[in-house]
């Protein structure tokens, strides 16, 4: 038993580090949920303008992956990059992601074919963006 607890001290890391995301800066940024949004709002655009049974069918489909994606992004930025200083800064991150991902999910973008619910999402990204180049500034 004492030979097993040594070992396990030896394996222990001497030295702990900690960042305030998973890697160096620069590998975060609300541009991919932005950029997959838009791809959103032009697949509901385009929709709208076609009357083509399978086109709209394959639309539907790619524009349902599109907002998975857009999720993603915003839950990497919000569980990965935000940490406790930039909420208590700024108390109306928690409140703003979610509903950018509500708006990203089956009852927003993902769930209509209506472009206004892509620029609603849209319009919610850029405020989260905008809060995120506020908070590498200040890094």
């Amino acid at each position: 038993m004492r030979l097993l607890s040594r070992i396990r001290s030896l394996r222990r890391p001497l030295l702990e580090a900690t960042a305030h995301c998973d890697l160096p800066c620069g590998v975060y940024d609300p541009a991919q949920a932005r950029i997959e949004a838009e791809s959103v709002k032009a697949i509901q655009e385009k929709y709208q303008a076609n009357e083509d049974p399978e086109f709209r069918a394959r639309a539907i489909l790619i524009k349902e992956q599109r907002s998975d994606l857009v999720k993603h992004h915003l839950w990497v930025l919000w569980t990965d990059y935000f940490k406790p200083p930039h909420f208590e800064k700024y108390p109306e991150l928690h409140d703003l992601f979610n509903r950018a991902t509500k708006a990203a999910g089956a009852s927003g973008a993902k769930g209509s074919m209506d472009p206004a619910k892509g620029q609603e999402l849209l319009d919610l990204i850029a405020q989260i963006d905008k809060i995120f180049w506020e908070t590498k500034a200040a890094a």
